[in-house]
């Protein structure tokens, strides 16, 4: 269960890596190298999802990926037509850092009866978007402000406000293509508050930026756009998350 290895990841301190598919933005050569990639480097899993999507598209791509790899793909959802059986499990989004009423519940109501129905993991999020330099294709298509980069405090009491409302799972996101990835503050403002995984998202085009995003307090990172642009860093990228767990092993960490 896709939910069960995040809390186990948290609880021993390992990190993880998310590479996140957007069908909007791949063929089948290149999901075909990717998922090739997947089977040899240590990814946690694939979050598969975007602003837009042609169902039909979305259903071509998806197949494709799932006969392909054995790393779990969890859907990451712009909208409800984007829910797919095939997917492994599902973030169900709550945009709490917005007040778009259909994103916060609207969507969720119209989407209840066929989630209950499918084999799907549903693993309720509570969603937050940073401002990461641009506006953004969630920005423009939810309709909502995010959060200031420079206002950690406000991130992090919106954060505390999901988890008491039950949310499991807080992603912090400055967006696809953001200028600028979520703070290491922000992150450990959040980190400071809440004791659910956190994943972290958007604008990580480095391996200083992922390893800082890591160490701030992130459970997993999700890359993109980056690896859209250049799939062979992904080695570079996942010997980044794998020297930041041997950091959390290490006997002078461990002894702290």
């Amino acid at each position: 269960m896709m939910y069960a290895a995040l809390k186990h990841a948290r609880s021993t301190g390992q990190k993880q890596l998310a590479v996140l598919v957007d069908p909007d933005k791949t063929n089948r050569d290149a999901l075909m190298h990717l998922a090739s990639m997947a089977e040899v480097f240590p990814i946690g899993c694939f979050l598969w999802g975007g602003s837009l999507v042609s169902e039909t598209q979305n259903e071509y791509y998806l197949s494709l990926l799932k006969a392909h790899t054995s790393k779990p793909v969890v859907l990451f959802p712009g909208s409800m037509y984007q829910i797919n059986p095939k997917a492994d499990a599902i973030l169900l989004l709550s945009l709490i850092s917005g007040r778009n009423p259909d994103l916060l519940i609207g969507q969720h109501v119209l989407a209840a009866a066929k989630l209950k129905h499918s084999q799907l993991e549903i693993i309720p999020t509570g969603y937050m978007l940073v401002d990461g330099g641009h506006a953004t294709s969630v920005s423009y298509i939810s309709n909502t402000l995010p959060i200031p980069a420079d206002k950690p405090d406000i991130a992090r009491i919106t954060a505390l406000a999901g988890t008491l409302l039950g949310l499991q799972l807080i992603y912090l996101d400055s967006g696809s293509g953001a200028r600028y990835p979520v703070k290491p503050e922000m992150i450990a403002a959040v980190r400071s508050e809440v004791n659910v995984p956190i994943i972290v998202g958007g604008g990580i085009r480095s391996s200083e930026a992922a390893r800082q995003a890591l160490q701030a307090g992130a459970d997993m990172i999700v890359v993109g756009n980056a690896l859209e642009k250049n799939v062979d860093w992904l080695p570079e990228l996942c010997a980044t998350v794998q020297s930041v767990n041997l950091a959390q092993t290490s006997p002078s960490v461990a002894n702290k």
